[in-house]
Order: C-alpha cells, then sequence, then structure tokens
C-alpha cells in the first residue's frame, strides 16, 4: 500500500461576493478531485491548535502527526536545516525575507518574487557588510526565502517579530522587533540596527539599480521573523512505521521532513509560485513511491496567490495542480494507493494573510471504500469547503495522520 498526501498550501477561502459569494475552489475546474472526492470521503480538520498562530509551518506540522504544543519551536530552525545550516545548542535560526521599503513603509513582503540568483547576490553581500562570522549569518534560501542565524547563547527568545506578509503597507517604524522581557532587549535592538543598516547596504546595491531599471520593486530591506532554537522529533518511521519522502519548493516544508527523519525529493523547476513545475512533482513523487511507503507533496502556489489578493491566480493554482500534479499521478499509479488532497490552513484573497479555520480534506483508498467504515453514505460530488462541512465529519488537524492510514488500510 502507498501513501499519497498533497498540501494545497493556504488553498481554502471564504466565500467571496465578487465571484458570487463562491470560493476560489468552488469556481475552479478540478474534475480529479471531484471524482476523488465522490469516490472517496470529505470532511474538514482544524490543523492550528487554539492559541498558535496560523502559520504553514505550525499546520504541516499537525498534518504530519506532530502535536505544535509539544514540538514546535519556530520556524526559522526549520528552515535552516532544509538549506543545510546546523544549529548548535542556544542558536537563533530566523525567516528572513528579503522584502520592499518605500518611503518608510513595508510595501511587498516577497520583493516582486526576486529570484534566487538575484537573491543570493544581496545575501553575499550582507554577509561581507553587516554579518559577522560565528555570530551574525545570512544564508541564501528560495527566492525572497532566507536564513538569519544569530549564534552563541547570548541571544533570547523573549522578542516579538511580525511576520512581513501580515504587515504590508504598515509603517516601518510601527512593526519593528520589540522585546517581551528585559532578556530581549539586547536582541531586539541588534535585530532592528540589523533591518535599518541592509536598508543601507541594500538599496544602492546593482541588483536592486537593475530591477529598479526593469520596472521592478528592488529587494531593500531584510525582515526577520518567526526565530527558533533546534527542535527535536520523533522520527515519522517510528510513530507510524511508514519511511516517507517530501516533495516542495519551501525550505520549511522541507526542514519539518528532515527533522521528521524523512527523505528530501528536490525538483528541477520547483519554484514556490505559480509557475512551479507540476508535472515534475508527479514525476519524482511516482520515482519516490518506490522507494518509500508514503510521499508528501506539497505545493505553495495556492498561498501566493491569497496573500496577493488574486482570486483568478488562486482559481489557476488550484486547476494546476488538479489537471497537472493529480491527473498525471492518477494516470500512472498502480497498484493499492490511498491519496489526501488538504489545505493546511486559509489564506482567503479578501484577507491576503493566514486566517484559523476549518479546512477541506478528501481521502481516497483504492483498496476499498472509505465512508463504509464510517458507517456513512457519500453524498459530495464535489471538493470545496461547502461540500466537505456538510458530511459532518470533523478531524483534530493532530489526529489527522493516524486517521487518514487506518482508514485507507482498514
Amino acid at each position: 500500500m502507498k501513501y499519497i498526501v498533497i498540501i494545497g498550501d493556504g488553498m481554502a477561502d471564504y466565500p467571496n461576493v465578487n465571484f458570487k459569494g463562491k470560493t476560489p475552489l468552488e469556481v475552479a475546474d478540478h474534475p480529479n478531485m471531484d471524482m476523488l472526492a465522490s469516490k472517496g470521503l470529505c470532511g474538514v480538520l482544524n490543523t492550528i491548535p487554539q492559541g498558535m498562530d496560523a502559520g504553514s509551518d505550525i499546520a504541516i506540522m499537525s498534518i504530519l502527526g506532530y502535536n505544535p504544543k509539544k514540538y514546535y519551536t519556530g520556524r526559522g530552525p526549520l528552515e535552516a536545516i532544509a538549506l543545510g545550516v546546523k544549529l548548535k545548542n542556544g542558536d537563533l535560526a530566523f525567516r528572513c525575507n528579503l522584502a520592499t521599503e518605500k518611503d518608510g513603509f513595508l510595501i511587498d513582503y516577497s520583493a516582486n518574487h526576486i529570484t534566487t540568483e538575484e537573491a543570493s547576490k544581496l545575501v553575499d553581500t550582507l554577509n561581507s557588510t553587516i554579518g559577522e562570522k560565528s555570530k551574525i549569518e545570512f544564508y541564501t534560501g528560495v527566492g525572497y526565502r532566507h536564513i538569519l542565524v544569530l549564534r552563541g547563547k547570548n541571544f533570547s527568545l523573549s522578542i516579538d517579530c511580525k511576520p512581513p506578509h501580515d504587515f504590508v503597507g504598515k509603517k516601518i517604524s510601527s512593526i519593528m522587533v520589540t522585546p517581551k522581557s528585559k532578556s530581549g532587549i539586547k536582541t531586539a535592538e541588534l535585530l532592528n540596527k540589523l533591518i535599518l543598516d541592509s536598508r543601507k547596504i541594500l538599496s544602492s546595491h546593482p541588483v536592486n539599480v537593475d530591477r529598479v531599471k526593469r520596472g521592478l520593486k528592488p529587494a531593500n530591506i531584510i525582515w526577520p521573523w518567526s526565530p527558533g532554537k533546534k527542535p527535536k522529533l520523533p522520527s515519522f518511521k517510528r510513530l507510524f512505521g511508514l519511511k516517507g519522502a517530501v516533495i516542495s519548493a519551501v525550505s520549511l516544508v522541507k526542514g519539518i521532513g528532515l527533522y521528521a527523519g524523512m527523505s528530501i525529493v528536490n525538483v528541477p523547476g520547483a519554484t514556490g509560485f505559480v509557475d512551479t513545475n507540476y508535472e515534475g512533482k508527479a514525476e519524482y513523487a511516482l520515482k519516490a513511491l518506490k522507494k518509500n511507503d508514503l510521499v508528501v507533496i506539497h505545493v505553495e502556489a495556492p498561498d501566493e496567490a491569497g496573500h496577493l489578493g488574486d482570486f483568478n491566480l488562486k482559481v489557476k493554482a488550484i486547476e494546476d495542480i488538479d489537471k497537472r500534479l493529480i491527473g498525471n499521478l492518477l494516470n500512472n499509479l498502480k497498484g493499492e494507493y490511498a491519496i489526501t488532497v488538504l489545505a493546511d490552513h486559509l489564506t482567503p484573497v479578501n484577507v491576503k494573510t493566514h486566517v484559523r479555520g476549518e479546512v477541506p480534506f478528501l481521502v481516497y483508498s483504492k483498496k476499498r471504500k472509505v465512508e463504509r467504515s464510517l458507517g456513512c453514505k457519500n453524498l459530495v460530488r464535489c471538493f470545496c469547503e461547502k461540500e466537505a462541512k456538510k458530511t459532518g465529519i470533523k478531524i483534530d488537524g493532530v489526529k489527522f495522520m493516524s486517521f487518514f492510514l487506518k482508514i485507507s488500510e482498514g
């Protein structure tokens, strides 16, 4: 038996008055998801524990069966390990965006989705100017997503760092790092100095001068957030007895997989945006299933469209997942297998940020009629938030992986 977990990041949404009260999932044409939903079962789950932020890190940790309240330490260390960054005890790792500032305001959390090639030159400059060996280190990630590590035991986690995607349009001075206690004052002061110094250094960088000439936003400021220390997770195989692999363009998801002892499959052309290589993800997933029992395929595109507030782009991302990813998988899968398709959280286009709430899922098993095991009749004919909620099936996020494996196998 083989298992496939397909996560459409931020795919869930709210009904939109500009589109006849429908969500992107309702508007999108996704016959493969609809087929799986009608022949399997649907329900909703809440991936974000009460009191925690609606982040993909927390949500995906829940989906994979790890209680975030017990294991989550921050986004930074998860992304760091995916880039090969080794953390020692006491080190703080931050996600570090390359963003755009204008006239004292944060106007773009991604600097027009700057390319990795351009970003690497900026990160190199940061290391040679405001970086310090064995103390302040920057590491290149993908696109606008990078890592800042503060080395040593003299830094504090008692700080509040604002996620840049939640504060676009806000005045920089109003969203700087703040200490939560006296122990965090020096760390907050250092981070704020790095932010302001980066603006001076990056604004005149040749990469940004060229971007402005081409009508693109400059990546003229860094934005560190979601700090954390090295987490300790039991392996996925120890929890579920299955050998797993992860496919994603996003360092965060790779990092969760690595800490969970899963193998990472890198797909050429996987970008973490709407132009990602969907066919490649399907191809590499099929190859990975030859050596693994379970493959997690994460697609960032719907989330990015949600952050941009672009309803039609989100519809396109969902349709691409259905046709170019799921369609290719279904055409080539052989033997007994089970598939689940789900969102990790909501990223409503009218909110442009992550929101805690129930998200839809479907489960389909080639081996058995999964709805019979719950003693219910499947009346779902399409996959969307409304139809999933109608079933009355609700699963706690942390229990979802156990539910999926048990109900698929019988």
